[in-house]
């Protein structure tokens, strides 16, 4: 039985595809196909996708058609490094300011939006969505919101110039909970009728998370640095400070950034649990 996969090449997500064994996953019935976010959540709602690291809103917002694979995430306890708000004026002072919002992310937009509005009591600031164009964004708005490679550049010529604050240690600051800002979400048609290639796939991702993450950090990390320029020892750090597992602290944070879509108006319908696919928790702790 064929299983197909998005994948999405978002460095924060590497580690769990890093490492795969594609030609064995490939023999036993799964294809890759690359996709970008939005044709990810597309392909995942139309059946054409089985398996994705989706969104977290993606996840929420389609609560109850997914379940979710565990012990797999994107997360962090505290800054991410690769999310950020730059801006022209301190955080305190962007009420009824112009702020320019990337295109790239569903979760890391409505997670400053929620910030905004739940912490600092900002009810009136004038969004724009854009694709991320940091010249731009900085030349016409007073703030504006990055993610990934995009924010990562951008902080590292920031030299100052822009006030800088990342959402991940914002989240933490206020709440003192992880935030999860990707999942592993599988259609629950596929968990019935495709369960044993998904357990082949869940232990590949597994295995290619734990190696990448020790033994073969190093390695993985001088491959990212040759394509996107830095150092090795500033990427090293960045996957260190990630967290890349999901139990029931990850599980309560989610919740309640849910919680808050709904309150503040992002979600049509409250998010009350989280349905995890069972059948993993026989296999993430062998590894």
């Amino acid at each position: 039985m064929s299983l197909t996969i998005g994948e999405i090449s978002y460095t924060n997500i590497l580690p769990m595809f890093y490492y795969i064994n594609r030609e064995y996953l490939k023999f036993k019935g799964c294809t890759f196909i690359p996709k970008v976010p939005a044709g990810l959540n597309e392909g995942m709602k139309q059946g054409t996708i089985d398996v994705g690291g989706i969104s977290s809103f993606a996840f929420g917002e389609a609560a109850g058609q997914y379940t979710l694979m565990p012990g797999l995430s994107v997360s962090s306890y505290g800054n991410v490094g690769s999310i950020f708000l730059f801006s022209h004026k301190p955080l305190e002072k962007l009420e009824g300011m112009r702020i320019a919002l990337t295109s790239s992310s569903a979760t890391s937009v409505h997670l400053w939006k929620v910030i905004a509005a739940e912490f600092y009591n900002m009810k009136n600031i004038k969004y724009t969505t854009m694709a991320p164009d940091p010249e731009e964004m900085e030349k016409n708005y007073d703030a504006f919101l990055l993610i990934g490679d995009d924010a990562i550049r951008t902080f590292w010529k920031n030299n100052g110039r822009l006030y800088c604050y990342d959402l991940g240690g914002l989240w933490h600051d206020h709440t003192g909970l992880p935030m999860t800002y990707a999942v592993f979400a599988v259609r629950k048609e596929a968990v019935k009728k495709k369960g044993d290639v998904l357990k082949t796939l869940y232990k590949e991702f597994l295995y290619s998370k734990k190696i990448a993450l020790t033994s073969h950090l190093k390695e993985m990390t001088a491959a990212i640095q040759q394509k996107h320029g830095g150092n090795q020892e500033f990427w090293i750090n960045y996957f260190q400070s990630l967290h890349y597992g999901f139990q029931e602290k990850e599980k309560e944070s989610l919740l309640y950034y849910y919680r808050l879509m709904y309150k503040h108006g992002y979600f049509k319908k409250t998010v009350q649990d989280i349905d995890m696919w069972l059948a993993g928790n026989e296999v993430q702790y062998l590894f």
